[in-house]
């Protein structure tokens, strides 16, 4: 008979066990590299998506607004080459469970700016001439299955109207292509004309297309140092270090990432070790009788070993292979915040080599228990 055959059949002498160990090996390395690829878009270099981009935000304050005026005296600097104002809308569409992004924009400069959130021309133009009009992404409008023409009510949390009124109406002049997922975007003339006398004139942020990418750091203090001295300071940085430094406020992602993953492969160690202890201890009468069979010693324990590799490892393949099937999904949910979610063919490497590593150490006090054991004493346990 051969390794192979006694191998899946030890493997499958207890189904449930195994199932479930494979499961949580599954889940482990899953989480493994779902972390990985979070800690790396935190950590990684400039894309050049944000090369020549550059955020214009309150210095004190992500919630702090700019006066609008600040748009035409930087879009003035020679530096700059575009410059577009961005503001948090807030609210919900008809049930507070029904919330996502909403932004009063410029139409015209903000898809100069964002020229990858592709919008047709006709759709461009009524958001421009309409000054109730909307633009939802793609993902969004098929999710409410909206259409051209729908009206959409937005009830709002922060920003009432003049008249009082907390419910906005927008008339969806069409989609464009947004890899963030879910987005809104209405008119800012709008907006700002109708929005109560506390919210008139101001904007959230700015963002601004530099003219030379490779002077992108002198157009940053260039930007900052007009505002020096002003009433609202501004705090300029590349699009992707914003991103970035946004997403960091949760805290340092990199270690919490390391400390849930050095917890999860340390009780699963702990589990997946009791499950092998546990199952040698039942098989010592048959690697007792393999060995009366004429099995060497060496052969019974190789055996025991790659029990635990094959576990570890098949558990591994099959939490790398979610991962990667989750990738499209995550990446449009999450690109718009962390920049990039892309899972790396090195950290699938690093994943196995991490279950190989998992394997022998499961697998080493039982294979050399294995090797060790004598007839004579392994017939007496029976």
């Amino acid at each position: 008979m051969k390794l192979s055959s006694l191998l899946w059949a030890n493997l499958l002498r207890k189904p449930t066990r195994t199932s479930l160990t494979f499961v949580s090996l599954a889940i482990a390395f899953l989480l493994f590299m779902l972390l990985r690829a979070i800690s790396d878009a935190f950590s990684g270099g400039v894309s050049m998506e944000g090369m020549d981009r550059i955020v214009i935000d309150s210095r004190y304050s992500l919630t702090d607004n700019l006066p609008l005026s600040y748009v035409e005296r930087i879009r003035a600097l020679d530096e700059v080459d575009q410059v577009t104002n961005v503001s948090w809308f807030g609210g919900y569409y008809r049930e507070p469970r029904n919330a996502f992004a909403t932004y009063p924009v410029d139409p015209e400069s903000y898809f100069d700016i964002f020229r990858e959130q592709g919008i047709s021309a006709d759709t461009l133009a009524r958001f421009r001439s309409v000054r109730v009009s909307a633009v939802a992404s793609e993902a969004l409008a098929a999710h409410y299955g909206w259409q051209p023409g729908d009206t959409i009510p937005i009830v709002q949390d922060i920003f009432p109207q003049e008249g009082g009124s907390w419910t906005w109406q927008f008339e969806l002049a069409g989609t464009f292509q947004y890899a963030g997922g879910e987005l809104l975007l209405i008119h800012y003339d709008y907006f700002n004309e109708a929005v109560v006398g506390w919210g008139k004139d101001q904007v959230g942020w700015l963002v601004g297309r530099v003219a030379d990418p490779k002077e992108v750091d002198a157009a940053i203090r260039t930007i900052d140092g007009m505002f020096e001295n002003s009433p609202d300071p501004t705090r300029s940085t590349t699009e992707d270090e914003y991103r970035r430094q946004f997403a960091s406020q949760l805290g340092d992602i990199g270690a919490i990432s390391g400390m849930i993953l050095m917890a999860v492969f340390f009780t699963i160690l702990l589990l997946t070790g009791n499950t092998a202890a546990q199952g040698f201890a039942e098989r010592v009468p048959e690697l007792a009788a393999m060995k009366t069979l004429g099995f060497p010693d060496g052969s019974v324990a190789a055996l025991v070993l790659a029990e635990a590799l094959a576990l570890c490892l098949g558990g591994a393949t099959a939490g790398i292979a979610i991962a990667w099937l989750l990738e499209p999904g995550l990446e449009a949910n999450l690109g718009g915040m962390i920049g990039s979610f892309d899972l790396s063919g090195w950290s699938a490497l690093q994943a196995l080599g991490l279950a190989t590593l998992l394997g022998l150490l499961i697998g080493a006090y039982p294979a050399v228990s294995a090797r060790r054991l004598t007839i004579v004493d392994a017939l007496r346990e029976r």
